[in-house]
């Protein structure tokens, strides 16, 4: 393969990268709910692939940063990208995906303390999942297998 066409493949690789972060991050998400609640409802995969791709790009701009750190972030991505969902899918649109009027310290019934906790939980290993998937988008991993 020359060089030339081995830099096209690699750009359309490069593109691939955050549509399949959103991807994966949308489909694990909805997979989880399925086994949690018995079903899920398509705008919560969205909600989750920009939630994962925000945790991608965080840890691909502070690598370095402590995961508890990089959890802390996580959790308030996470809950600000579900208020904002939520007043739009729940509040505006009246679809009553989800409902945390009856949880304690809830906001507007969107966003509530407990699922805050178990957001932060889920950060550990979705933040794991990050660094893999920019392992594998990594340019240096890319001229390994060129090889």
């Amino acid at each position: 393969m020359t060089t030339l066409k081995f830099g096209v493949v690699v750009l359309f690789y490069k593109y691939l990268e955050y549509p399949l972060t959103f991807f994966l991050g949308g489909t694990a998400y909805m997979l989880i709910e399925i086994l949690w609640r018995g079903y899920t409802h398509w705008t919560m995969g969205i909600c989750a692939g920009i939630c994962f791709v925000g945790i991608y790009w965080f840890e691909q701009k502070h690598p370095q940063a402590n995961l508890f750190l990089k959890c802390l972030f996580g959790v308030f991505f996470i809950a600000a990208n579900e208020f904002v969902a939520g007043c739009i899918v729940n509040i505006i649109l009246g679809w009553h995906v989800w409902d945390y009027s009856n949880m304690p310290l809830n906001l507007l019934g969107q966003v509530c303390l407990p699922f805050l906790f178990l957001w932060f939980l889920l950060c550990f290993p979705a933040f794991l999942a990050a660094r893999g998937i920019k392992y594998l988008f990594n340019e240096k991993t890319v001229e390994i297998d060129r090889a």
